[in-house]
């Protein structure tokens, strides 16, 4: 775990975010981002004493923080040892894609006629494109989840919004575990700009079967690269 003077990852930086109403849910937010973002890696202990000081809040807070980060299983709790950053099994990721394809397709056979709102999407494959161009796969990988929660936000539903942050947020975890992220992620960018442009011109059919197709492949490909990564781990 990276630690500097204003604690892992700079996270006293993220003290401003929790303002004058500081919460276990703001924390845990916090926490989920740089989880998410890679400052906290798979298999990593998360230190109370340090994390606490760094965001300047109580161990009760932090500990309820934890606690919500465990329910969305992104953390786990060890007896006797700590808290850590969960570490999927192969098995997981296939659950996850599972939960996506049912989500995410559901939101686009709904759409209603078009022109839909796309100016997330737009905005999240130019952010992906810039970032290829610039050998930046960790953007590239962030622009793509960002492209994913913004179809599934077509939908108008805070509902399915919470419900996808969990699971992308959960997805994120075996992204970090995969040797070649360029291998990995490379591929999307030319379907997503696809998948967004079938929407652009009112092709819902076309953008639905473009993004099952997606999916599959996707699961397919990080299944195979994330289970030959976790066999190479030492015991």
């Amino acid at each position: 775990m990276a630690t500097t003077d204003s604690g892992p990852g700079g996270l006293a930086e993220d003290r401003a975010l929790l303002g004058r109403t500081s919460t276990a849910e703001r924390v845990a937010d916090i926490l989920r981002t740089r989880i998410a973002d890679g400052f906290f890696p798979p298999g990593d202990r998360l230190a109370e004493d340090t994390i606490g000081k760094a965001l300047g809040v109580s161990r009760n807070t932090l500990r309820e923080a934890f606690r919500l980060l465990t329910h969305e299983r992104l953390l786990v709790h060890e007896l006797n040892r700590g808290v850590f950053v969960r570490v999927l099994a192969v098995e997981d990721v296939t659950d996850i894609y599972r939960t996506r394809r049912l989500v995410e397709c559901a939101v686009v056979q709904g759409l209603g006629e078009p022109p839909y709102r796309l100016e997330g999407l737009d905005a999240a494959v130019s952010d992906g494109e810039r970032a290829a161009g610039e050998s930046d796969w960790q953007g590239v990988s962030t622009a793509n989840i960002h492209f994913h929660r913004e179809l599934v936000a077509l939908a108008g539903s805070a509902r399915t919004d919470e419900l996808m942050r969990g699971v992308l947020a959960e997805l994120r975890l075996a992204f970090h575990v995969v040797a070649d992220p360029r291998r990995l992620h490379r591929p999307y960018l030319v379907r997503n700009r696809e998948i967004l442009e079938a929407l652009r011109t009112g092709k819902r059919k076309e953008a639905g079967r473009l993004l099952a197709d997606y999916l599959d492949d996707s699961r397919a490909q990080l299944v195979e690269a994330y289970g030959e990564r976790v066999a190479d781990a030492p015991a």
